[in-house]
């Protein structure tokens, strides 16, 4: 059985053992993902309804894709830019198509032992914020002296009138 697959943006062709290597998909190496949006399925040269199908996909790896040169130029300015890009892909062996319910589950990682640590930060905290030292209170700035405080602001000078030439 195969199934026209989206992902990505982009639609692969699948079967049950295939490889292929799709957009960027959260998880780790060893993970089972499933994909929901299935397009058309078949088996062999029959066109089956896709309602309710799911392909289950086992992460291989979180890999890169070859390097893009992006190359940008302006004839006679001087301007040439050059950019590389790779782009983020994930490697995904398909493990079955079929209906949801034969679609192996997916793998969920077991709490670790830095979820039990922030429980007894929150006993503890409450001990620290008791010795809270009080900040001095801070001085306010007086003027140095009488005669700076007193001090007249300038006038703006005159503008002077361009003397006027008579033909």
């Amino acid at each position: 059985m195969f199934a026209i697959v989206r992902t990505g943006g982009k639609q692969y062709r699948v079967a049950a053992g295939d490889k292929i290597a799709v957009e960027k998909i959260d998880g780790e190496a060893g993970d089972t993902v499933s994909l929901g949006d299935i397009l058309l399925a078949g088996d062999g040269g029959e066109v089956k309804s896709a309602d309710g199908l799911v392909v289950s996909a086992e992460i291989i790896a979180q890999t890169r894709g070859e390097k893009v040169i992006v190359f940008k130029k302006r004839r006679r300015h001087n301007y040439r830019r050059r950019n590389g890009h790779r782009q983020s892909l994930t490697l995904l062996r398909i493990l079955a198509v079929g209906d949801a319910k034969k679609a192996a589950p997916k793998k969920e990682a077991a709490p670790k032992k830095e979820e039990a640590a922030p429980a007894a930060e929150t006993k503890a905290a409450p001990a620290k914020e008791a010795p809270k030292k009080e900040a001095a209170p801070k001085k306010a700035a007086a003027p140095k002296t009488e005669a700076a405080a007193e001090a007249p602001a300038k006038k703006p000078a005159a503008k002077k009138a361009a003397p006027k030439k008579e033909a």
